[in-house]
């Protein structure tokens, strides 16, 4: 099984690198362009085959002995690699990290070997309740504290860095006393996790909060975003909420491309949670944002070029 990894995730690179244009090459952690594996598409991914660099699944479907899910997981896991992405860490509560969570989700990672491994940077419960959502925190010096503090005991105990998503938020606190992107950037650089940064929560929250979402893009370290998520939303004029039910909308395409003018290469992958579509259709969204990056990247490569030479 080893070995299958291995082949296939060199495979996977080798697909992703030969769409490159003008002598472009990603860095080697690029791990290409990917989608989230949702039930829906078990059978498909089976007997297609498709032409996919990886996959991201939700840690928490596959947390449990056994069953059908755990089946089509590892024969899914020995054709492609796999990143997981979580949604219970609750990192910023103030109850007491779950280390019968912990615990799970370490089995899983040893199981899968997983390319890396992220949550939220938000807190989903309190007094041992769980509220089912990503909720955001005040940012300010107590609160980054508490997050780091979480963060070196969560990858202690995990044996390796994690990657901490950006939320889409509706409301804010007034005991903030820095930027959203600020606050992310202290957590990363103090704690030495990595970025997950989500462009359609980016679009979300600027929407919902009145900034520019161009703020956002360059207030976020270069060098610690590891991956970048795109979804789809639903808008409803004063106010948009992150759905996931929806194709990746045209405002959140033209952010992907000022996203990969200011970070480059960075791991990409499509996620979809309600009204399903057929594989095909998830398939050729990844498709678009492949072809974005390329032209973005393979734009600005060109005119580094015409600069030398001039």
């Amino acid at each position: 099984m080893v070995h299958n990894l291995i082949t296939n995730q060199a495979s996977a690179r080798e697909y992703s690198l030969s769409s490159a244009v003008d002598g472009i090459a990603p860095p080697d952690d690029f791990l290409g362009f990917g989608l989230g594996l949702r039930t829906d598409h078990f059978q498909d991914v089976l007997a297609t085959k498709p032409n996919i660099d990886w996959f991201e699944v939700v840690s928490e479907n596959f947390m449990v002995d056994g069953g059908k899910p755990k089946h089509y997981l590892h024969a899914i896991r020995e054709l492609y690699p796999m990143v997981m992405h979580g949604v219970s860490l609750s990192i910023g509560s103030t109850d007491p990290l779950n280390m019968q969570y912990l615990r799970q989700l370490k089995v899983l990672v040893n199981e899968l070997q997983p390319q890396w491994i992220s949550d939220h940077l938000c807190w989903t419960g309190v007094n041992q309740t769980n509220s089912h959502d990503l909720l955001p925190l005040p940012y300010n010096d107590e609160a980054l504290n508490h997050v780091c503090d979480r963060v070196d005991q969560v990858q202690n105990f995990l044996g390796r860095p994690i990657l901490l998503e950006n939320l889409s938020s509706y409301i804010t606190y007034k005991e903030s006393e820095m930027s959203e992107w600020d606050f992310f950037n202290n957590v990363a650089r103090r704690s030495g996790c990595n970025i997950l940064l989500d462009i359609n929560n980016i679009y979300v929250s600027a929407r919902n909060h009145e900034f520019d979402p161009q703020d956002y893009l360059e207030g976020i370290d270069k060098d610690k975003v590891k991956q970048f998520h795109l979804a789809g939303h639903t808008d409803y004029g004063n106010y948009v909420i992150d759905t996931h039910d929806h194709p990746v909308a045209d405002p959140v395409w033209a952010l992907y491309k000022q996203a990969l003018q200011r970070f480059g290469w960075v791991s990409t992958m499509i996620e979809r949670d309600d009204n399903i579509p057929p594989l095909a259709e998830l398939l050729a969204e990844v498709e678009t944002a492949r072809n974005i990056a390329y032209d973005t990247l393979g734009q600005l490569e060109r005119v580094k070029q015409r600069e030398v030479v001039t």
